[in-house]
């Protein structure tokens, strides 16, 4: 049969991904790529949150403390979540296998136009919103810095030296403050657009098995030794998807802790500095985007993590729909047995505590109002 939809391909999803962590030198084999590497991890990952927690210390007012505490906190749990995801590396490796695996069971139209149209449009989109906030958030704070009145530099941070000794000497400064945080996001954008954008393509092809189910038994033609096959084949399936949902567990373990905890200290501390301390329009735009952003890191993760859960719940009752009638007793204890496997409740929890969902979201949201009001006492 001639299908009119694109071959499912879940790899062509993860390009730009695997992408970013080429630009930042991991697992290149030329010797310039290693380097890059040394660097990136030296001056980047360790040295610029450093640089900006040391330079919190040497703030004298609680305004100033208020105005570098979003992004030094962003910074640490980038540089926190990178480590974490590049010691996963194998297992986002094997998780991406047993995609591909999946990806070869959509052989009808309805399938592959169900992926193309929503699964991969969706993943897609999840991506480049990540972009194009980080982007905007990245160009408005170089803004404050080449517009604004005064040599200030891009964040309150800490250095070695006198950086106003010199004009040359604080260029240099603001520079690597540009770089590094360029480099910081690029890190950002492979830490923040995985878990959602896996999230995606596991909910796509949760829905993907949910309709190779509903279709079981139907064919009267086709022998019952097909359909038996067919059956075992579906199992088969939703175990790989839930081998998918055991590393998710290992690899979001600690990176989406940190997640939850940066996104409602930056939420809290950003309202604050929108009230009180944005001095001018070009901080108010840029605090203002960089709210966005930090809603945009954590809302997509949570909610494809509770579509995950309604697609999976769906499972039951697509077995059910299937046409059992008929079928022998060996087939129906199988099929019931397999009903009672997908009635367990399916969870990805951060740090082991924290499900991934639109309640952890809102939860997130109410912990940073708790902040809010905390900052808002201590200043008065």
């Amino acid at each position: 049969m001639d299908l009119s939809s694109p071959v499912v391909r879940s790899e062509d999803i993860y390009r730009t991904y695997w992408l970013y962590w080429r630009l930042l030198g991991v697992g290149g084999e030329h010797l310039i790529l290693q380097v890059l590497d040394i660097l990136i991890t030296i001056f980047v990952t360790f040295w610029y949150p450093i640089h900006l927690i040391v330079g919190l210390f040497y703030e004298t007012t609680l305004g100033d403390v208020c105005k570098g505490l979003p992004i030094t906190a962003a910074c640490f749990f980038a540089s926190f979540k990178f480590v974490c995801f590049r010691w996963k590396l194998e297992e986002i490796r094997s998780i991406e296998g047993l995609l591909l695996e999946l990806d070869q069971r959509a052989l009808t139209e309805e399938e592959r136009a169900f992926f193309d149209r929503n699964t991969q449009r969706e993943a897609n989109f999840v991506w480049k919103s990540f972009i194009v906030a980080y982007g905007l958030s990245n160009a408005a704070a170089i803004a404050t810095v080449l517009f604004g009145k005064g040599h200030k530099l891009l964040y309150p941070a800490w250095f070695p030296y006198n950086v106003q000794a010199s004009e040359q000497i604080y260029w240099l400064s603001v520079s690597y403050q540009i770089a590094g945080v360029s480099l910081q996001i690029l890190q950002n954008l492979a830490n923040d657009s995985y878990p959602p954008m896996t999230f995606c393509v596991i909910a796509g092809h949760v829905r993907l098995l949910s309709m190779r189910l509903n279709r079981m038994g139907y064919k009267r033609e086709l022998p019952k030794e097909t359909v038996v096959r067919e059956l075992v084949d579906n199992i088969e399936d939703h175990r790989k998807l839930m081998k998918i949902v055991q590393l998710l567990r290992s690899t979001m373990h600690l990176s989406q802790l940190g997640q939850f905890i940066s996104s409602g200290i930056n939420i809290s501390m950003t309202l604050v500095n929108i009230l009180f301390f944005a001095d001018n329009n070009f901080a108010m735009t840029y605090y203002g985007v960089y709210f966005v952003a930090m809603l945009l890191e954590l809302f997509p993760c949570c909610y494809y993590g509770t579509l995950i859960s309604v697609e999976l719940n769906r499972l039951t009752d697509s077995i059910f729909s299937s046409n059992w009638v008929g079928m022998d007793r060996g087939y129906c204890r199988t099929l019931l047995i397999f009903m009672q496997l997908t009635l367990a409740k399916v969870e990805i929890r951060a740090g082991g505590m924290i499900g991934i969902s639109l309640n952890a979201f809102f939860a997130t949201i109410r912990m940073a109002y708790s902040f809010f009001t905390l900052a808002m006492s201590l200043r008065k």
